[in-house]
């Protein structure tokens, strides 16, 4: 995996816990439009079936701990992200990389916080992504050595 595509997950993994986000919204707002049904089921036979409300409810549970596992991993991923960034040298490239890859900050948001042009961040973005290409390396070598 490349320095870029190890540094984008966490902003990827974000994006999805967004979007189902919006899905269990909509869900929400399903559901409180549904109303219960009242119904005498028969007891015979073992075979109770759902409500669509019941149904609702359980799909909104389900995807909630979903959700919650996203955000979990999300953390982790974080901070597994950020302990990688921290072993860079350059302070300037540890600050664009984690605008970038941990805030989500777009270019010109973070070329007018550091107060650098676009093509500035772009030299310091691509030098610290070899460091971390160079870190990522040092690690596989020293996990397969032992």
């Amino acid at each position: 995996m490349i320095a870029k595509e190890y540094l984008s997950q966490a902003l990827l993994l974000d994006q999805r816990i967004h979007i189902k986000l919006e899905h269990l919204t909509s869900l929400r707002a399903l559901a409180t439009k549904m109303s219960a049904t009242l119904r005498q089921d028969k007891v015979s036979g073992g075979n109770t079936s759902r409500s669509r409300m019941e149904n609702a409810v359980v799909k909104i549970v389900d995807l909630e701990k979903e959700i919650n596992e996203d955000i979990d991993h999300l953390v982790d991923l974080k901070a597994e992200i950020r302990e990688t960034i921290s072993q860079i040298e350059d302070p300037i490239g540890q600050v664009v990389l984690e605008m970038r890859y941990i805030n989500g900050k777009g270019w010109d948001d973070i070329a007018r916080g550091l107060r650098y042009n676009n093509r500035s961040v772009f030299k310091i973005h691509s030098r610290a992504l070899r460091n971390v290409s160079e870190i990522k390396k040092r690690a596989v070598k020293f996990s397969k050595g032992q």
